[in-house]
């Protein structure tokens, strides 16, 4: 198995969702405040939503996958007080809860009468995706994901993985400036995503953050979660918000990431089950270094089991240098077959 231990950024501490080393993530216009939407836009009625296409009844959607039974890694109870050291970050954060699964952490201004919704979530949330792209620890870490929330303080939030000194070898999303009622999903969740690019399947580093950036994966994951665990309404939502959204990239391309790209993979593939071979094969076939869209539509297409180049056309647009990416990948990676 190949693997990089420091694909993109030699720290993940320094891992920026906005694309600026050293700053916190805005969480592509998330906020923090209770019964907004996932992603902070607006919502326009989709094109079907989940009309029949997606799965919304608990988890049948993951065609009966067992739920994982062990985060894995060490056991014991999270220390009851952790002191932050990264960015700006210095404060003591207390534990307000935590299972086998989650630990969850609050700064002393987090008012602990409006977070009572967060382990129950978080449990379900970590537990559906470590069933799908595996454990978060290479047996000596704990494999738990470690919340931690602040109140009236830093913007955004971010991420750490196991890998990582940074956050003491612990999985986190980090998140401010709240308030953290409930519904109030949208930018952990999105960091949580974050954490699984970057370490699923024990390969350390995004490969393809370069083509999709801070924000397109995590679309997927978070309505996949939503849909996963019977979040119906939130589900909708999501779809709403992420089918009418456009970005300039890859290559000053307008793309409908959501709408061409991710939710057809999600729709057509398998669900939750596409992107998981796709960070599988990741860990498997990847010799380091940054994708481009050639490598990046080839690793796919193995992941989905069928050839994704009129889809990728679509979404991203094909040219000849394209086109000769896509050439070079198949000869570099054959073992991936579709």
């Amino acid at each position: 198995m190949k693997k990089s231990l420091a694909l993109l950024w030699p720290v993940l501490g320094l891992f920026a969702c906005s694309g600026d080393p050293g700053a916190e993530d805005g969480a592509d216009g998330e906020t923090a405040t209770g019964g907004t939407s996932p992603s902070g836009g607006t919502s326009t009625g989709g094109q079907g939503g989940l009309g029949g296409d997606a799965a919304t009844g608990g988890q049948t959607n993951t065609g009966g996958t067992p739920l994982a039974t062990t985060p894995g890694g060490i056991a014991g109870a999270p220390p009851s007080t952790w002191t932050e050291h990264w960015f700006e970050h210095v404060q003591e954060m207390a534990l307000v809860d935590y299972d086998d699964w989650v630990a969850v952490y609050a700064d002393a201004d987090v008012n602990r009468d409006q977070i009572g919704w967060m382990m129950p979530f978080f449990h379900d949330l970590w537990q559906y995706t470590v069933t799908h792209y595996g454990q978060f620890t290479d047996g000596t870490r704990d494999g738990r994901v470690y919340m931690l929330f602040h109140q009236g303080r830093y913007s955004g939030g971010h991420p750490s993985t196991y890998f990582d000194a940074s956050h003491d070898y612990r999985n986190v999303s980090d998140v401010g400036p709240g308030p953290h009622a409930i519904g109030s999903y949208g930018i952990p969740v999105h960091e949580v995503a974050h954490i699984v690019e970057l370490a699923s399947r024990g390969y350390h580093g995004s490969p393809a953050f370069g083509i999709w950036g801070d924000s397109k994966w995590a679309e997927f994951y978070t309505y996949d979660i939503y849909v996963g665990l019977g979040m119906e309404a939130e589900a909708q939502q999501a779809y709403d918000d992420y089918i009418v959204k456009s970005d300039d990239f890859p290559e000053g391309h307008t793309t409908f990431w959501f709408r061409d790209w991710f939710y057809p993979l999600w729709r057509d593939y398998g669900h939750v089950e596409v992107m998981a071979n796709y960070f599988r094969l990741v860990a498997e076939h990847w010799d380091g270094g940054g994708m481009n869209v050639g490598e990046y539509v080839h690793f796919t297409s193995g992941a989905a089991g069928t050839d994704l180049k009129a889809l990728a056309t679509t979404a991203f647009g094909w040219s000849e240098a394209r086109e000769a990416e896509y050439a070079q990948a198949k000869l570099d990676y054959p073992e991936l077959t579709y």
